[in-house]
């Protein structure tokens, strides 16, 4: 089965003074998971499209739902969890829960609040996950990276032509990735809070699949603005 996880648990600390969190905001006359949903219910490989929010905003997750006429049967809420791999593990709890998983079963995971991601995006994360195990959406870096380990001093300059910025979706055979969570140590399970990296550090190849520029995830006040810029530009694409 292919399952999708659209991971709604933040509450956009970083949206500023908002009465909603990121994932409800208005983007073009309506709630920026409502795009989103979209994006994956044009997807008829999916047997189920899991939404993870946190406990507290279920109902109103469901209510938003309802109001834009959200009735595919596929759908599923579900309670988030306190990381973003936590909330992957109850989504993937709730899919067992449903059907038994199998080791062919995989999930494609994605940000609620990156509303742009493609069908181009989707069907090559679907086919690279279903043959390799684990994916993750990148697009080349164009800017100079480097590190500093105090915030004050340049480390080190990796090649640029090395270097990627992660995106998502994220997908993973859900067994593999299942395992692989649970092999770690409570400490690492806080420390290691993207799902990629753990099964890197597990020993697990990664395939990469290319994003898109506007493939943006909107976190701030000018991520929003830049958001209607992208919708009013035309410039999206299938």
């Amino acid at each position: 089965m292919i399952y999708a996880g659209i991971l709604a648990g933040g509450i956009g600390s970083r949206m500023g003074n908002v009465p909603l969190p990121k994932q409800f905001l208005d983007l073009d006359g309506k709630p920026i998971i409502i795009h989103t949903i979209e994006k994956f219910l044009l997807t008829r490989e999916f047997e189920k499209v899991f939404i993870a929010t946190p406990q507290k905003w279920i109902s109103h997750t469901k209510d938003t739902l309802n109001k834009f006429n959200m009735d595919d049967p596929r759908i599923e809420v579900v309670a988030g969890g306190s990381d973003r791999n936590e909330t992957i593990m109850n989504i993937i709890e709730a899919a067992g829960q449903i059907k038994p998983i199998t080791d062919e079963d995989v999930i494609v995971t994605h940000d609620a609040v990156r509303p742009f991601l493609t069908r181009r995006i989707i069907k090559e994360n679907i086919a690279s996950v279903l043959e390799h195990g684990a994916v993750d959406t990148v697009i080349a870096a164009t800017d100079t990276i480097l590190t500093s380990k105090n915030g004050k001093d340049i480390n080190d300059i990796p090649v640029r032509d090395e270097m990627y910025q992660g995106q998502t979706p994220q997908s993973f055979n859900i067994n593999s990735l299942w395992n692989s969570y649970n092999n770690l140590s409570n400490e690492k399970k806080k420390v290691l809070t993207d799902a990629c990296k753990i099964m890197v550090v597990s020993g697990k190849k990664v395939k990469l699949v290319n994003g898109e520029l506007y493939n943006i995830k909107i976190t701030t006040p000018y991520d929003l603005k830049v958001a209607n810029s992208i919708i009013k530009g035309g410039i999206l694409s299938d």
